[in-house]
């Protein structure tokens, strides 16, 4: 499997290991990880990228904490203000002030929570500017580990550009999909004021370094951060540089996103390096972590742990006044973090809030900041094992008085939700976007099927009528071999269904078209809310037509499923009219189950 993870990285499970306790501070929310046997002074405070890149070291920086944790030193990692799960912010004022804001009142929480004194800040891109911008501040910050630092802000800006064009068109979308305002990445915006800082910045004029210690992961073909790590030394800390194996692999997608191996290690050996020793036999958190609910316009969103050992985390968001409508739950998809991409589900749960409508948003085992489970496959995508994180979910908002409840989710999600939904009764509704199937063939490798997922043939000949594509295609920018690959398997599936009449006498067809079709009908006659959403051109509408026809017109067995297409719109539902649709529908359902 591409994306690995503490199974990989700390060794076999063989026990339940709890997520990391919830706090909230300065309008956002924070992970603290306590030492499993305290034999530091110094914690680890984590300072992250932002963008895309923070959707894709999210697992690797609860990996990490998790093993700083065995080796004695507490942890706490959080979101900038107006990222992820923190509160939205009116004005985000000049520069970083505000993320330096937040990350100085992180680490006085850290100090406070773990009894430590001493700090030590392990950040990454952005990251890494505000590390040493904050250390400047912190007397009590003993070293900065810089993760592939942001050097240049204009260079950083342009990457990101391009970086951003390369994820749009990976999605298929089309120019006039695109986001482009500002620096937008995987619909991620960057407030103008900060993006004006960050195109002024130049560490190569760096004048002082607010720590004796610093760690430089160099990345590979980047000479540029081997000259920051010469820079530093020349400041006056000790400098300790190593390659930061495996970088390109882990801000490729989150959801084939390979954790460094490596590099972890290597960070863990220099901070242990560091770190002061206990003078104590043991030592205790000072102050039990809590997590009080942020108030926002209309909604309240607390931060906790759930399930057989709190293993889950997630967020659950109540109306600010009276309940009108069922519980959504909105479930991850592949290994994006529940915050949702471009925090789709995090500006879903609030809008939906203002309405009167709860929602929980979280991540299933081994998805960004919840543990694996015990002996569980790495792979945990289209797997069995993420029914019992849904079962958790709904033990959890069952005890909560929170039910009815129904599930929300897109692509993999999508699929979670409708296998859970036929499973669980407690579950009332199902809201599916986007689903590249309804079944899975546990013998055919996810991981393969996730790297080389084809388009739908329609999507194929847009693309090939394009110019732009051509150009690239000549220049070898594009994988001919996978693209061709897959339009033999898209036409291989739209062969199996204008003959289903045919095929469908022969087991080996017949069996997963049976298996879809009784799904459904278990569910219609429990009476469960169906809706179906695509995009026009989704591959996911090529598996829907094998088991409802080309014309859609199965669905007459089934009249009280809303199939709903929205045109013009890429598989993430990028475009803002597209989620607009996506709101009404888990609106509308939730009004619906709550009479």
């Amino acid at each position: 499997m591409a994306a690995l993870g503490a199974a990989e990285y700390q060794g076999p499970l063989k026990e339940m290991t709890a997520a990391a306790m919830p706090v909230t501070f300065s309008r956002t929310v924070g992970l603290f990880t306590p030492a499993v046997a305290p034999t530091s002074q110094t914690a680890v405070l984590f300072l992250s990228p932002w963008g895309f890149e923070e959707m894709c070291t999210r697992k690797f920086w609860r990996i990490l904490a998790e093993d700083l944790a065995k080796t004695g030193i507490a942890s706490l990692r959080f979101d900038y203000a107006g990222t992820g799960d923190a509160l939205d912010v009116d004005d985000p004022g000049e520069g970083l002030a505000l993320w330096e804001n937040t990350a100085r009142d992180a680490a006085a929480l850290l100090r406070s929570l773990s009894g430590c004194e001493r700090l030590i800040l392990v950040s990454q891109g952005l990251g890494s500017v505000v590390a040493l911008n904050i250390a400047e501040q912190l007397s009590t910050a003993d070293g900065i580990a810089l993760l592939a630092p942001t050097i240049s802000g204009r260079a950083y800006l342009r990457e990101l550009t391009m970086w951003s064009k390369m994820i749009d068109e990976g999605m298929g979308l089309t120019e006039t999909q695109r986001r482009t305002e500002g620096v937008t990445i995987a619909s991620l915006h960057m407030p103008d004021t900060t993006a004006a800082a960050v195109k002024k910045l130049n560490l190569m004029t760096l004048a002082h370094v607010g720590v004796p210690d610093c760690l430089v992961l160099t990345r590979p073909g980047r000479p540029a951060d081997a000259d920051f790590a010469a820079h530093l030394e020349t400041l006056g800390p000790r400098v300790e540089r190593a390659a930061y194996e495996g970088y390109d692999e882990l801000v490729s997608n989150p959801t084939i996103a390979t954790m460094p191996l490596e590099a972890g290690r290597k960070i863990l050996d220099w901070a242990r390096s560091i770190a002061t020793e206990s003078t104590t036999a043991s030592r205790r958190i000072l102050r039990t972590p809590r997590a009080e609910a942020l108030e926002g316009d209309g909604f309240r969103e607390t931060p906790l742990r759930f399930g057989e050992g709190d293993r889950l985390f997630g967020i659950l968001c109540e109306p600010a006044g009276a309940r009108a409508g069922a519980t959504a739950l909105l479930l991850t998809t592949a290994y994006d973090r529940h915050a949702g991409w471009g925090r789709m589900s995090v500006t879903m749960a609030r809008t939906l809030a203002r309405d009167g409508i709860p929602s929980l948003r979280f991540d299933t085992a081994n998805v960004a900041d919840s543990p694996p489970l015990p002996d569980a496959q790495e792979q945990v995508l289209y797997s069995r094992d993420q029914q019992q994180d849904v079962d958790a979910a709904l033990n959890f908002l069952e005890n909560r008085e929170l039910l009815p409840a129904f599930a929300v989710g897109r692509c993999s999600g999508g699929y979670l939700a409708f296998q859970s939904a036929i499973r669980d009764s407690r579950c009332r509704g199902l809201i599916t976007v986007n689903p590249y199937a309804f079944f899975w063939d546990e013998t055919q490798p996810v991981d393969e099927a996730l790297r080389f997922v084809p388009r739908s043939l329609e999507t194929y000949g847009l693309k090939f009528l394009q110019f732009e594509t051509l150009k690239r295609l000549y220049g070898g920018q594009i994988d001919a071999k996978s693209a061709a690959r897959n339009i033999v398997v898209a036409l291989a599936r739209r062969a199996v269904r204008l003959g289903r009449p045919l095929l469908g006498v022969l087991p080996f067809f017949a069996g997963e078209h049976e298996t879809v079709i009784n799904g459904f009908r278990t569910l219609t006659k429990r009476q469960v809310d169906i809706s179906l959403i695509y995009s026009a051109h989704d591959i996911g509408l090529d598996h829907f037509r094998e088991h409802f026809g080309e014309d859609a017109a199965g669905l007459k067995n089934f009249p009280d499923i809303r199939l709903t297409i929205i045109p013009d719109a890429d598989h993430n539902l990028t475009p803002s009219y597209a989620r607009k649709v996506y709101l009404h529908e888990v609106r509308e359902m939730a009004l619906r189950l709550g009479k």
